[in-house]
Formats: structure tokens, C-alpha cells, sequence
């Protein structure tokens, strides 16, 4: 006699598009990678190359040394500065103590470094908006002297703030914040400073940009929203806080161990998204294991095609 077959509840799953790694990532951690192929091991690398557990466990496998502080590093291997970017103290250390470093900040971070640098050649007090302590403001305060630069988080501290001339001002920001969160503040700021000058592009990324606007049309119809992401990666929190405002149950996972298959109990709609620093390998871990529980069928939302690529340091293509 044969045995009943166990069924499996349907399941729909929502895959985010775009989702995972974008241009500067991926450019990132191929500077790694090929550092370590055409130098050897250990190649250092100064902070998380990105926030992501899973790519830093396989990079050090590969031969990477993480270190937060150059003091950590011996000067006869290579160095790579991460992705978020560096203050000019680093890169200035590094070359007073003769080290080869490459420079794997993304270059839209760069991008707004160079912001930063004419708005403050123009005279202009900058404020920038952002989270304290993170290594992309970090990296940003530090491109210019001590107090240049204030930071603002909220819309309280964008009315609390008090400038040293209201009509000589402008502002930058962090590019992996929350597009909702950000503009409250730009219009707070706005509402006080008409003046205030602003870059001439957006300076959230393009790849935030796109991935919360996926979020935004998933999380319309789920009823869980998983996001794979490190708890320390920014990109990766802000589309949990965006899925939750869209009105979905969000979760930020790690991986697949990080699911909780009750938290999908009378679920028939789960979304699935990845932050900008994490593989894809991820995202089909979580698929697998949904597999094991469910029948599954799958829609793709695409919110933005996306062809930006970086190149790399001609040191390691050459």
C-alpha cells in the first residue's frame, strides 16, 4: 500500500527586482578578490568590505584580513579601504607608512566627497544627513577639517540646528538611506533655509533608490516581507523600515537559518528582497527551504532595469 502524500499549502512568492548586489558592491569585492589572486594572501582590508557576513566569511576563507585601523596592518601587504569610503586621514597614513592600498569606495560615495569639497571651497556650511557613526559618515566627516561639517539624523535635529549664516548653506547625504525618510528631512531643512543649496543629483543611490522601490511594490501585496541582509548593513534595514510602512510583516534575515516558518502561518503572499550587499545565493537558500513547506509559485516585480557597472583599479586589470 502506498503512503498519502503530505500537502503542501500554496505559497506565493514576490521576488523583488532589482534585488542584491549592486555596481559598487560587486566592484568592491572583486578588488578584493583579484588583490588577493595577484598579490597572495593575506591581503588586508580596512573595516567590513561590505556589510555583509556572509561575503566577508568567504573572503576571509579566500585570504582577507579584516582590520578597523590601519595600526593593524603590516606594511609590506596590500590594504584595501572598503567600499563606504574612508576619511583622508587613511589614505594619508597609508602613504606616509609606504603601504600599497587600493581603494574600493564605492564611486558614488566618492562622488559625494567631491560634493562635500566644493561645497566647501565655496564657503558654504555643510550639513550632512546621515547616522552617526556608520562608516560612509565617517568616511564623508572626514574628507573635510573638524567642524566643516555638522550631521543631522532627523527632522528634529534639522530644526534644532542653528547656522552660522541661514543664507550660506548646503547639504549632502548618506547614500543608503531611506528615500522617505531623507526627503522629510531635506523639506524641514528647506522650510528654515530656502537657500540651501543641494547637489545637482540625488545623492542616495541610484541602487537604494531602485531596490526600495521594489520593496514598495511587494510589500503592497505580502503579507511577510523577507529581506536578506546583515544587521550592520544600512541599505539592508532600510527596506525592512520600507516594506513595514508599505504595510507588510518585514523581517531581516541573514539567511535562510534566520527563518522562522511561523512568522508565513495563514500567509499566502510572502515577498522576497535582498540588500545591495548581499548574494543571491542567499535569496535561493530562502527559496529552498520555502520549497521544503510549501508549493511555490513566483512572480517577478521589477521596478528598474539596472546596466550600471564600475571599473576596477587598472593595477588589477593591467
Amino acid at each position: 500500500m502506498s503512503q498519502p502524500t503530505t500537502c503542501r499549502p500554496p505559497l506565493t512568492v514576490l521576488l523583488a527586482s532589482p534585488r542584491g548586489f549592486c555596481a559598487g558592491v560587486d566592484r568592491a569585492i572583486q578588488i578584493v578578490e583579484r588583490a588577493i589572486e595577484k598579490y597572495g594572501a593575506p591581503v588586508y582590508v580596512r573595516h567590513e568590505i561590505v556589510h555583509n557576513r556572509h561575503v566577508v566569511d568567504r573572503l576571509k576563507a579566500l585570504g582577507a584580513v579584516f582590520v578597523e585601523e590601519l595600526s593593524e596592518c603590516p606594511t609590506d601587504r596590500p590594504v584595501v579601504f572598503s567600499a563606504h569610503g574612508v576619511p583622508k586621514s587613511a589614505p594619508a597614513e597609508a602613504k606616509a607608512r609606504k603601504m600599497f592600498y587600493l581603494d574600493a569606495t564605492c564611486p558614488l560615495v566618492s562622488k559625494v566627497h567631491m560634493e562635500a569639497g566644493r561645497h566647501f571651497e565655496a564657503g558654504r556650511e555643510i550639513l550632512l544627513i546621515g547616522h552617526a557613526g556608520h562608516p560612509e559618515v565617517v568616511g564623508t566627516l572626514g574628507q573635510l577639517p573638524d567642524g566643516a561639517v555638522t550631521l543631522i539624523e532627523t527632522v528634529e535635529d534639522a530644526g534644532a540646528f542653528t547656522p552660522r549664516d541661514p543664507a550660506n548653506l548646503a547639504f549632502i547625504t548618506q547614500t543608503t538611506l531611506s528615500v522617505d525618510d531623507t526627503a522629510e528631512v531635506v523639506a524641514a531643512l528647506r522650510a528654515r533655509f530656502p537657500a540651501i543649496a543641494a547637489s545637482h543629483k540625488e545623492d542616495i543611490c541610484y541602487a537604494t533608490t531602485n531596490r526600495q522601490d521594489a520593496v514598495k511594490s511587494v510589500a503592497a501585496r505580502s503579507d511577510v516581507l523577507l529581506v536578506l541582509g546583515s544587521a550592520n548593513s544600512s541599505n539592508s534595514v532600510r527596506l525592512a523600515e520600507v516594506g513595514r510602512r508599505a504595510g507588510a510583516e518585514a523581517h531581516l534575515i541573514d539567511d535562510a537559518d534566520g527563518l522562522d516558518l511561523a512568522w508565513l502561518a495563514g500567509a499566502a503572499v510572502v515577498g522576497v528582497t535582498a540588500g545591495a550587499s548581499a548574494p543571491e545565493v542567499l535569496v535561493q537558500g530562502v527559496i529552498d527551504r520555502l520549497a521544503q513547506s510549501f508549493e511555490l509559485s513566483f512572480e517577478e516585480i521589477d521596478a528598474a532595469r539596472e546596466t550600471v557597472t564600475f571599473k576596477l583599479p587598472r593595477v588589477l586589470v593591467s
